[in-house]
C-alpha cells in the first residue's frame, strides 16, 4: 500500500540523478506525493520564475508543501526518514549512521556537483570548451570519484551485498543513480568492482528499477 504525502507536489525532472534518488527513497518507504510536475531541465524550464518563485532555486527535486517549497535530495530523504521511519535509511546508530552518510555525500557533494548539466552547459557555453573537453571533464571527475568510492567501499567494516550491511541506505540511493549518469555519458567503470557489484545488487529491487528514468 503506497501512502500519500498529503498535499505535497513533487517537482522531478526523470534524469536528474537527484531526482531519481528521492523516487527511489519514496519507493522504499511506500509513499507517495499527492502530485508530480515535471521540469524539463534540457529546455530549461527550471529557470523560468514560475518555477523559481515555488522553490527558490532553479533545481529539482522539490517538494512543494502548499505553503512552503523545499529541495536538496539529501535533505528531503531525512525528512522522509524522520516522518517516515520504517525501512530506516540512515541507521539508529551513530557511527553506522556517519558511515552512510560518509558514503553518500563523497557521491552528493564530490562527484555529482561537478557533472550537473549546468556546469557541463557553462563548460560547452562561456567557457567554449568542445564537447570533447566536456567529455573529458564528465569522465575525470567522475573515474576520480569512483576510485574514493571503490576505496571506500572496500574497506567499510559491515560489508554486505549493499554499501553497508543487508538493507539499502541513503548510499545505496546515491550510488545507483551515479552509476546509471556514468553509463550513459559513456565512462568505462567496470575496474570499480565493489561500486558495480552493490548497483546490481540494488537494481534487484523494484524500488530502484521502478524508478529509474525509461527512455534517453
Amino acid at each position: 500500500m503506497t501512502l500519500q504525502i498529503a498535499s505535497a507536489t513533487l517537482y522531478d525532472f526523470p534524469f536528474s540523478s537527484a531526482s531519481y534518488r528521492l523516487r527511489i527513497a519514496m519507493h522504499l518507504k511506500g509513499v507517495a506525493p499527492h502530485a508530480v510536475r515535471g521540469i524539463n531541465l534540457r529546455t530549461g524550464e527550471q529557470l523560468g520564475k514560475a518555477f523559481t518563485d515555488v522553490t527558490g532555486a532553479a533545481l529539482v527535486p522539490a517538494l512543494d508543501f502548499g505553503e512552503r517549497a523545499y529541495g536538496q535530495s539529501i535533505a528531503l530523504i531525512e525528512w522522509l526518514d524522520r516522518v517516515y521511519p520504517d525501512p530506516p535509511l540512515i541507521p539508529e546508530d551513530a557511527d553506522a549512521a556517519l558511515a552512510v552518510r560518509s558514503l553518500a555525500l563523497t557521491i552528493a557533494c564530490d562527484i555529482h556537483p561537478l557533472n550537473t548539466p549546468r556546469v557541463l552547459k557553462h563548460l560547452s557555453g562561456p567557457m567554449q570548451q568542445s564537447d570533447a573537453k566536456r567529455a573529458d571533464w564528465y569522465a575525470h571527475w567522475v573515474r576520480e570519484g569512483f576510485t574514493t568510492l571503490e576505496r571506500q567501499l572496500t574497506q567499510t567494516a559491515d560489508r554486505g551485498p549493499f554499501c553497508i550491511g543487508t538493507t539499502p541506505t541513503l548510499a545505496d540511493i546515491c550510488l545507483v543513480p551515479q552509476v546509471l549518469n556514468a553509463r550513459r555519458f559513456g565512462v568505462a567503470i567496470d575496474e570499480f568492482e565493489r561500486v558495480c557489484a552493490v548497483e546490481a545488487h540494488c537494481r534487484t529491487l523494484e524500488a530502484f528499477t521502478a524508478t529509474a528514468p525509461k527512455t534517453d
